[in-house]
């Protein structure tokens, strides 16, 4: 049985609960499995990163958007 949401990507949502609570961003991708969401420019992590060849030779640290549940934001209406 898959699982619907009402929130998909390229929604604009507003964070209601955490750090970040009262920003608004895009959707960026909707995780169904967990009932998560990765929102734009939110809840972001510093990662480190290995040094490769092509995309980052010399590593170092990336910022990152981290998943938070989608219980946590509200879609934005109106827009």
């Amino acid at each position: 049985m898959a699982l619907k949401l009402k929130i998909k990507k390229g929604d604009t949502v507003k964070i209601i609960a955490g750090d970040d609570k009262g920003k608004t961003g895009e959707v960026l991708e909707v995780i169904t499995s967990k009932r998560q969401v990765i929102v734009k420019d939110c809840k972001v992590a510093k990662k480190t990163v290995k040094p490769d060849q092509e995309r980052n030779p010399e590593g170092g640290f990336v910022n990152k958007e981290m998943p938070i549940d989608i219980s946590n934001v509200a879609k934005v209406e109106g827009e």
